[in-house]
């Protein structure tokens, strides 16, 4: 770390930024599990489950930038302690769902939710990787921490010199979730009220802080 010197002072300030901004992509995680005596029965009712999922999902077209599926996984469920006879099977399987057309998001939940073997959960919001919000805030950060520099020195009787050392202390943005108004949707399904469930967009705080270190030209420090 450079010191600093009569002939050179220097000044370190920290520039924070911080923006709220509507969410760019929603992720809705889609559970499809399975129970019972007969292993090759859980395995039908799995895929059956996880076929009719993926119909849905793909039905709603560009809405849905992508799906995933994770590994299907089909286990004992219950073993006794004296034999060690199989008991049950049960079985899961996991769709992760990004949607971007959000007027399409209420009601492909509700309709994943309406489905047998199907649990969802969801949706969190997110910006996209490429977004450009974090750049801007992130600049806004490096401005930021200018201004309170060129404050310090101004009050000093001077100006600032040159840039020594800029370091990134990162950032983070906020994910809400609507666990909230899932909730309400599952009761309303199962009192036999199948409205598409109305999904109020939060917003997301995105901020970023930077450390800025200056030299001075030297003040003049008499009274």
């Amino acid at each position: 770390m450079t010191n600093g010197t009569a002939e050179a002072p220097l000044l370190t300030v920290r520039g924070e930024a911080g923006i709220e901004t509507d969410p760019e992509v929603a992720r809705v995680g889609v559970s499809v599990g399975a129970e019972g005596l007969d292993r090759r029965q859980v395995l039908d009712d799995l895929t059956r489950a996880n076929t009719l999922a993926l119909d849905l999902i793909a039905s709603y077209g560009d809405a849905v930038e992508r799906v995933s599926t994770g590994g299907l996984s089909v286990a004992p469920a219950f073993v006794l302690d004296d034999r060690g006879q199989v008991m049950g099977y049960q079985g899961r399987v996991h769709i992760g769902v990004r949607v971007t057309d959000f007027t399409a998001l209420g009601e492909l939940v509700t309709r994943l939710a309406e489905l047998d073997l199907i649990s969802v959960e969801g949706p969190s919001w997110e910006l996209r990787h490429d977004s450009p919000v974090p750049g801007e805030v992130r600049r806004a950060a490096v401005r930021e921490a200018v201004r309170r520099a060129r404050e310090y020195a101004d009050a000093l009787g001077t100006t600032l010199a040159a840039l020594l050392e800029l370091s990134d202390e990162g950032g983070r943005a906020a994910r809400p979730r609507a666990e909230a108004a899932f909730a309400q949707r599952t009761r309303s399904v199962s009192l036999g009220q199948p409205a598409p469930l109305d999904l109020e967009l939060p917003q997301l705080w995105v901020e970023a802080a930077v450390v800025a270190r200056f030299t001075l030209r030297p003040p003049s420090l008499d009274a």
